[in-house]
């Protein structure tokens, strides 16, 4: 009987951040179907859009029986983001998650600074992918807002993310494998639709932990 390969889940309510880390500003893209290949596309009819669901792999030479091993389903729900003073915050209700998605300034610095500081930037320690589905996002206000991205592969390094600039006028989509950390609102708070894979496996970075910096993901609209 084969057992599956875990780790210990990041601590997401209270994330251990190392002071003094060095911050690695992300590039910015428009978003546009051209930009996102191999990551995913834009999406319009986002109540329609099909998400695309990985049959369970095999560990052995024995494939899998067709029609078997991609049954879990979709889980669907809002999304939400929204800052209390510094640090940016997600719950995701289509699987009952709440996250610590990252900070306006260094959560190791004074409290002075933190109150004061503006919410125009993310500082960014951890990432993941979902390998059994793909990850539907749409801002349900029609705001603006970033997301940063990386193509798969578990050799991922901090370098590798590029954050795609969205308009909200459309959805966006997101293939299964592609490491991301939610979508950040260039706005206080944001509600969007979110749809993906029901079993929601997740595999995990942390830049802080891993690499000692933070990802620093501007909140502009591109000129």
């Amino acid at each position: 009987m084969s057992s599956a390969k875990t780790a210990p889940s990041p601590d997401y309510l209270n994330p251990d951040i190392p002071p003094g880390l060095d911050q690695l500003e992300v590039p910015v893209v428009v978003a546009t179907n051209e930009s996102l290949e191999g990551y995913g596309c834009l999406v319009e009819d986002y109540k329609n859009f099909p998400v695309e669901i990985v049959t369970w792999p095999v560990t052995g030479r024995r494939m899998v029986d067709e029609g078997t091993g991609n049954q879990g389903g979709l889980a669907e729900g809002i999304f939400e983001f929204w800052w209390e003073g510094d640090v940016l915050w997600g719950r995701n209700n289509a699987v009952e998650d709440t996250y610590v998605l990252g900070f306006s300034t260094d959560p190791n610095e004074g409290a002075e600074a933190r109150a004061t500081a503006r919410n125009d930037q993310v500082l960014l320690w951890h990432a993941n992918y979902h390998p059994d589905g793909g990850q539907l996002f749409y801002s349900l206000d029609g705001s603006p807002f970033m997301v940063p991205l990386a193509l798969p592969g578990d050799d991922v390094q901090p370098e590798d993310f590029i954050s795609f600039f969205c308009d909200g006028s459309k959805g966006l989509y997101i293939h299964p494998d592609i490491w991301h950390e939610g979508v950040f609102p260039i706005a206080p708070k944001g509600r969007f639709y979110d749809r993906q894979g029901k079993v929601h496996a997740r595999v995990s970075v942390n830049f802080a932990e891993e690499f000692g910096v933070l990802l620093r993901v501007p909140l502009i609209v591109p000129s």
